[in-house]
Order: structure tokens, then C-alpha cells, then sequence
């Protein structure tokens, strides 16, 4: 079968699919919906159930495996699935989240063991030792995170895959550069994003954690880099380094950066994680869209839509 991301438009629907989220709302007479982010391997799609109640509310909640009918249709540039019928899967019938879960295309143990590869690349000792201690202390959950609760990398080993894709970025543009300084530039690409294995609430139906919407993954990082060097007795510029990078890699305060780059590496930490973010999102949009067409609009990408040419 068909994965819900890949119908188009006036496709019928007939899927047994995970919710990831749940929200209730009010239309602007007043009358109760919920908003169901509905997913399979594949992706997801925004839904809408009309006229609900608190039944509803519990019946389809976030974490709650659904089969559907329906037809999807364009809304606003993007698709949306029209539920016609809706019933909760039970334990019975044999699904399990795993099978509607999307996941890293590549596994969770290759993608390490290369991750591990550059750790024997930085030469610098106290870097070193305060990056291999974090990626040791979160190792666990590094390997099973999202990087993001939409947008990219937003599934099962997404961290691990968009640190690796980084780590592979980093390595090609030090063999251009020569000047800048690989320890802190794959220093600063691995440790960048852990703090999100806080921020976020995990793999399944990933929401924001109280300590992820009271501090945020940078802050919980650069508190662990002092952590980490505390424990390890080190101190001196690396630690300085380490915390700086992390906190200025979304570039711009607007974006979110406490500082600004202020050192070549953390500026091209910077580009490399938004490239990556945004590779991310063309390949997923471009993947459901058939040549000579144009994708849905991408939110995250200023809400364009993006054409996929015919040509090989």
C-alpha cells in the first residue's frame, strides 16, 4: 500500500495510521474540531475531525492507532486527509506502533559506528575528552532521538542521522578550508543538538518536555559542556569554545541564538546545520511530488512551494 504521503490530491484513503498529535480547537461560530497529525512510514498529514466532544478527545488521542477513510485534498497549497471514517485499531489486529513509525533510512548502529569514526580525528585532548564524556553520558537516547518535533529530521534516529549528514558536510568543506580548526568544528557538530534528547519527550509523538519549553536545548548544552569539564577538571579557552559554539549555531538572535558567531567554526556550523535542515525538507517534499510538478508549500522553507524538474 501507498504510504498517506505519496496520494495526491482526490486519492481515496484506506489506512491504518498512528496519530502523532492531538489538538482541540473552536471554530470561529463557536463549535468544537480537533487538528490530528496522522502518520505512517511515510510521513505525516494534518487532518481535521468536525463537531467533537470530549469522547473524541480521549478516544483520539496522540499515541493512538487509527484506521481511516477518506480523500485527500489541497488546502492552501498543502494536503490535508478529509476523514470520512475513523475507528481505533485495537490490540488485536496485530499493528504495532513500530510498523507506522517513520525512522532513519539507514540504521541506527551504522550510523554510530561512522559517527565514532571522527572522534579519532580530534586531536585536541581537553576537546576530546569533554566531547567522547557527552556523547557517552546520552549514547542511549542519541541513538532513538528526532532532531525536531516537524520540519526535518523529525523521526526515529533523526539526531543521529542529521549529526552524521553534518559530520560528512564539516569533513568536505575542512578539506576545502584548510584554515579552520576540524576539533571544534566536529566537536561543535556533535554536541550542537543533544540537548534536544531533554528538550524533546522522545521517538513516539515527540512534544516538548517542561525543561525543553523552559530552557531549550542550547541552554541545557552549554550547561552540560560545564558540567562534563567540571567533572573531567578541565579548564581553559576549549570549554569557553565548546559553549560559545553551541550557543550561537542558529546564527541569528531572531532564530533563536543567544550570541551571534563569533569564531569562523561557529559561523559554519551554522550553514552546515541549516543546510542540512533544509536538505532535509526538499527530499522529503520532492519525494511525494512527481516531475514536471510543484511540491505543496513548505512552511519552514518562507511557505514556498518548490518545482521538480523533468530532466534527469
Amino acid at each position: 500500500m501507498r504510504g498517506i504521503t505519496t496520494l495526491q490530491p482526490g486519492e481515496a484513503v484506506d489506512h491504518t495510521l498512528f496519530i502523532k498529535q492531538s489538538t482541540k480547537g473552536v471554530t470561529t461560530v463557536g463549535k468544537p474540531f480537533m487538528t490530528l497529525i496522522l502518520q505512517d512510514k511515510s510521513g505525516d498529514i494534518e487532518a481535521k475531525l468536525w463537531d467533537t466532544n470530549e469522547e473524541h478527545e480521549q478516544k483520539y488521542a496522540a499515541e493512538t492507532i487509527v484506521h481511516v477513510g477518506g480523500e485527500i485534498h489541497e488546502y492552501r497549497g498543502k494536503n490535508q486527509l478529509r476523514i470520512k471514517t475513523i475507528r481505533v485499531v485495537g490490540p488485536e489486529e496485530g499493528i504495532s506502533i513500530t510498523d507506522l513509525v517513520p525512522s532513519s533510512a539507514v540504521p541506527k548502529e551504522e550510523l554510530y559506528d561512522e559517527l565514532t569514526q571522527f572522534f579519532f580525528e580530534i586531536k585536541n585532548p581537553n576537546i576530546s575528552r569533554i566531547t567522547r564524556y557527552i556523547m557517552k553520558e546520552f549514547k542511549e537516547d542519541i541513538l532513538v532521538f528526532p532532531a525536531a518535533t516537524k520540519n526535518h529530521h523529525d523521526y526515529v534516529s533523526g539526531l543521529l542521522d542529521h549529526m552524521v549528514s553534518m559530520l560528512r558536510l564539516g569533513k568536505a568543506i575542512g578539506d576545502l578550508y584548510p584554515t579552520l580548526n576540524r576539533d571544534l568544528l566536529y566537536a561543535g557538530i556533535m554536541l550542537h543538538d543533544i540537548g534536544k534528547v531533554r528538550e524533546l519527550s522522545g521517538p513516539i509523538a515527540t512534544t516538548y518536555t517542561v525543561e525543553g519549553n523552559l530552557l531549550g536545548h542550547i541552554t541545557i548544552m552549554v550547561t552540560e559542556i560545564a558540567k562534563a569539564a567540571d567533572a573531567l577538571k578541565i579548564e581553559g579557552e576549549e570549554v569557553l569554545l565548546l559553549q560559545h559554539l553551541v550557543l550561537s549555531h542558529h546564527g541569528q538572535e531572531e532564530w533563536g541564538s543567544p550570541k551571534r558567531p563569533m569564531i569562523q567554526e561557529a559561523e559554519i556550523l551554522h550553514y552546515i546545520d541549516n543546510i542540512d535542515a533544509k536538505m532535509n525538507m526538499f527530499n522529503r517534499v520532492l519525494s511525494k511530488t512527481q516531475p514536471g510538478q510543484f511540491t505543496e508549500r513548505v512552511f519552514a522553507l518562507d511557505n514556498r512551494a518548490f518545482y521538480k524538474p523533468t530532466i534527469d
